[in-house]
């Protein structure tokens, strides 16, 4: 009895959708439809020829500036605004200069009355020796002069001196000429005029 109840059972089970689709107004289960076959895309397919790009020069444009920048300035070959620019050259060199001829130093010049100014040992004809000084100060028409522990009377007296055509004159007071001398390597070489004995000055 048991095998019986199962098949009818079974059976019960596989009627039981038609008869639901049936009573709610819908249609039996369509059949399977089979599947269109596939393309293949392993065969070759060909294609049409694309038309030829037409020849002639390429001219290329800018592009448009983006919304918001500024547009870039367009080259119109005038000089800015304020004068070309002209860069910075450096001057030309020099031409070297030229070295001058150094001049033969200048032949030493011959006494001078600056030359003989200052102090003189003077010594006479008999050995014995005395300070004379020549002074720039001016007297009269002469140079003031003086001179110290002298044993010679005439030297004793020298009061001035001048500096004429190359000598030197010392004088008494009253204008009388005491000596005469003339230069003769650092010192002065001369004689006294009263008694023509010899006298010289040395540094």
């Amino acid at each position: 009895m048991r095998p019986l109840r199962l098949a009818a059972a079974l059976i019960l089970l596989a009627s039981l959708p038609a008869c639901v689709s049936a009573r709610f107004g819908g249609s039996a289960p369509a059949r399977p439809v089979a599947a269109a076959p596939s393309t293949v895309f392993n065969e070759p397919v060909a294609l049409e020829p694309a038309p030829a790009a037409p020849a002639g020069a390429v001219v290329a444009e800018p592009l448009p500036p983006l919304p918001g920048a500024p547009a870039a300035p367009v080259d119109t070959g005038a000089p800015p605004p304020g004068g070309p620019v002209v860069a910075d050259v450096p001057p030309p060199a020099a031409p070297p200069q030229q070295v001058a001829a150094v001049a033969p130093p200048a032949a030493p010049q011959g006494p001078s009355r600056s030359s003989v100014l200052g102090g003189w040992t003077a010594r006479d004809a008999t050995g014995s020796t005395c300070r004379v000084t020549l002074s720039s100060s001016p007297a009269l028409d002469l140079y003031r002069a003086s001179a110290a522990n002298c044993s010679n009377k005439d030297l004793a007296r020298v009061s001035a001196w001048d500096f004429r055509d190359g000598e030197v004159y010392l004088y008494q007071p009253g204008g009388a000429v005491a000596a005469r001398l003339r230069t003769a390597g650092g010192g002065l070489d001369g004689a006294l005029t009263k008694s023509g004995a010899p006298l010289t000055l040395a540094r």
